[in-house]
């Protein structure tokens, strides 16, 4: 795959800079700071511990969490779909379904008890997007996790579409205990990292903190405005 090419850059710097009455800056040096207090958050707890401080937080927005193991895993999802009486599923295209043995799940028992799962294609975009208007369930791993403010956070790609999360009447995203780290600062430091290595960054990235809510009205939460009205962690503990 090949990196964006940007055009007309130097250009539009020049345009700005020339508004600006100011030269243009041939780089940005990163300040020095001499205290960096957003990395001493939780940054002693265990792995087992921040998967509790994930659930404690969970709660506080109207978030449910399962634990399981991979072995489990299968088990536990279809369990929170039928509790769900869900028939409409859509997932993104994972390659961690066989990882995590799910591949069945979606491909056979799910489907023979009447469910109907949607893989999604990215040869057929507007049709994945148009069954996700009308799906119960989206379904999505987790990519990174927040254990302090109890937020999942997705990679988007074409693969990947961020409509499975956002327009399902429910949530549920599959978090592997390995992706959970204290805090956003971790997280912006790991996509900074992969920046820098070169790595090709996802097209649109997704910080979701349990199902949607708005307190805009009269400071009232009313949660479900503007996406999905339930949402559920399902934290596989050995993964």
């Amino acid at each position: 795959m090949q990196k964006g090419t940007i055009h007309n850059r130097e250009a539009f710097l020049n345009r700005i800079s020339s508004k600006l009455n100011r030269p243009q800056p041939n780089a940005v040096t990163r300040p020095a700071w001499s205290r960096s207090p957003q990395f001493e958050v939780l940054k002693d707890k265990t792995q087992d511990e921040l998967v509790d401080v994930l659930v404690e937080q969970s709660k506080l927005i109207h978030t449910d969490v399962v634990k399981t193991t991979n072995a489990e895993l299968a088990a536990s999802l279809e369990k929170v779909i039928l509790d769900q009486s869900a028939k409409r599923i859509i997932t993104s295209n994972e390659p961690r379904y066989e990882e995590f043995n799910l591949r069945s799940l979606f491909d056979e028992k799910l489907p023979n008890g009447g469910c109907d799962v949607h893989i999604w294609n990215p040869e057929h975009d507007r049709e994945n997007i148009a069954i996700a208007e009308k799906a119960d369930i989206g379904i999505t791993f987790s990519d990174i996790t927040l254990a302090e403010s109890g937020t999942v956070v997705l990679f988007s790609n074409k693969y990947k579409g961020r409509s499975v999360s956002l327009l399902p009447t429910a949530y549920i995203a599959i978090i592997p205990k390995s992706t959970i780290v204290p805090r956003m600062t971790q997280a912006t430091a790991e996509i900074h990292k992969r920046v820098e290595l070169g790595e090709i960054t996802p097209s649109c990235i997704n910080f979701i903190s349990g199902p949607s809510n708005s307190a805009d009205i009269e400071m009232n939460l009313v949660v479900g405005v503007h996406g999905p009205v339930r949402a559920t962690y399902i934290v596989v503990l050995d993964k």
